[in-house]
């Protein structure tokens, strides 16, 4: 039964669209229809209001620290389940018939929830690829990449299983970046 619990509510807390929320709310228009039509924090700073964006990106690592940290401490067993039940919401929110974000958000608010070195390790490894490149997808597929080698690095193999899984699940989401990348039609982004 707990499995269950923990399951549904993760999700739930992961599928709350913060980016369309807020800019619904302040903006009184639909993020689907700017930009990506990505409703996550990247997509939100192409409303061009930077507060929405970083509100965006801020509310979706919450919503994958509170239930993560909640259940690292009443059912540590369950972090992973919890983990990506969390993720799996965010990139398909029932609400917007499964249509979501990248999750790369809500990863950053799950890694820094099951060990703060590793959302150490994600960020510093996106900032590096951001600041070469300036593509915000590239810098998260390589991000995300990183984690699963330093844990497989530090001999951590069943770890490694889980964010490897995450890792192409991220992939995943960016496969249209990727084709973007490669046919050099991806847009920069600034993030100031």
């Amino acid at each position: 039964m707990d499995y269950l619990v923990v399951g549904i509510a993760s999700y739930l807390m992961g599928s709350i669209p913060f980016g369309l929320i807020l800019t619904k709310i302040f903006l009184k228009k639909d993020i689907r229809e700017i930009g990506s039509g990505n409703i996550g924090a990247t997509n939100a700073l192409r409303t061009g209001n930077k507060l929405i964006g970083y509100s965006t990106l801020i509310l979706d690592i919450a919503k994958a620290i509170i239930p993560v940290i909640y259940v690292k401490i009443n059912y540590p067993d369950l972090i992973y389940m919890a983990s990506l039940c969390a993720f799996l919401g965010h990139v398909f929110p029932i609400w917007l018939k499964f249509k979501g974000g990248k999750g790369v958000a809500t990863y950053v608010g799950i890694l820094f929830s099951i060990n703060i070195i590793l959302g150490l390790i994600f960020v510093t490894s996106w900032a590096f690829i951001f600041l070469l490149f300036r593509y915000s997808s590239l810098s998260s597929i390589i991000g995300s990449l990183s984690v699963p080698i330093y844990i497989l690095i530090i001999g951590q193999i069943n770890d490694a299983i889980f964010f490897s899984i995450m890792f192409i699940l991220i992939f995943f989401t960016h496969r249209e970046n990727i084709k973007r990348l490669k046919n050099k039609e991806e847009s920069k982004t600034k993030i100031y």
